[in-house]
């Protein structure tokens, strides 16, 4: 079920910093009515780091309970500290999560072993189903495509969100696990290339702002319609590289916030776009529809 275009949803805020949950649950029935394939709260998109806990396991609830089972729900569980992760873990089991996104842990610098006994031990301790989380310009730490291999054999253990900037590593990863464990772009600039070398979706930014969009170049591309997605790949391309012109989720936010979709809070130690790229951002938006 975890294929296509699941979007690293925002957390919506209000001006003050606090959650803005009705406009969480209106963003959760817009992307269903756009046809995103998965949602995945608390993510780094999220601002899963910016959140207290008790705010982390409560946009996991609510994003399950807005969801009905309508797609699958794959929870931002991660965390620099084992024991951290698993407590998070636990709650997005508790919560109805289909399954949990677990991050490399940051500042760490972990080495590879460390990252193997990172992840068993979650899995030793919590029975539902993982997706690894490799995103070396966050966290300062790489997991190698063989550590992949390593942990692939774990039951609990189901696919990767590649996003260490080589769209290649995935089809590195390819030949090293069975060919049921999942693949997922987590670079939306690099998603075409990794779908052509054997990755069935992405967990995606662009798709916050761009869900309908995302959601057919995915199925267009898993259908086999190879030139359908690369048309709509083409026409995403300006998008994908204005989101991330400043740090994610920044320019996101910003641009849903101009769409209409959620007021423009977002959290300290990020702030809101600068005056410098809002004006660019707003253009490409224009050029392919999203401002009506």
């Amino acid at each position: 079920m975890i294929r296509g275009s699941l979007v690293a949803l925002v957390t919506p805020m209000l001006e003050s910093g606090a959650i803005d949950w009705q406009a969480l649950d209106d963003l959760v029935d817009w992307h269903l009515e756009c046809g995103t394939h998965g949602i995945v709260p608390v993510g780094t998109t999220g601002e899963s780091a910016t959140l207290i806990v008790s705010e982390h396991l409560k946009v996991i609830e609510a994003t399950v309970e807005r969801v009905k089972g309508r797609v699958p729900v794959v929870a931002g569980t991660g965390a620099n500290a084992t024991a951290e992760a698993i407590e998070l873990t636990r709650h997005g089991k508790s919560a109805g999560a289909d399954a949990c996104l677990v991050v490399t842990p940051y500042y760490n610098k972990p080495t590879q072993e460390g990252l193997y006994r990172h992840y068993s031990a979650i899995t030793d301790a919590v029975d539902i189903p993982i997706v690894l989380y490799n995103v070396p310009p966050r966290t300062a730490c790489d997991m190698s495509a063989d550590t992949v291999a390593r942990l692939a054999p774990n039951e609990n253990i189901i696919g990767i969100k590649e996003a260490c900037g080589d769209a290649k590593r995935i089809e590195e990863i390819r030949q090293l696990v069975p060919d049921d464990f999942i693949l997922l772009s987590g670079e939306d600039a690099q998603t075409l290339d990794m779908m052509r070398d054997g990755a069935v979706g992405t967990i995606s930014v662009t798709a916050n702002v761009a869900p309908q969009l995302m959601a057919q170049f995915c199925e267009q591309f898993l259908a086999g319609n190879v030139e359908q997605a690369e048309a709509i790949d083409a026409k995403l391309q300006p998008i994908h590289e204005i989101l991330f012109v400043e740090t994610s989720p920044t320019p996101s936010k910003w641009a849903l916030n101009i769409m209409g979709r959620i007021e423009s809070g977002i959290r300290l130690p990020l702030i809101q776009l600068s005056n410098q790229h809002r004006q660019e951002v707003r253009n490409r938006l224009n050029e392919v529809g999203l401002l009506g």
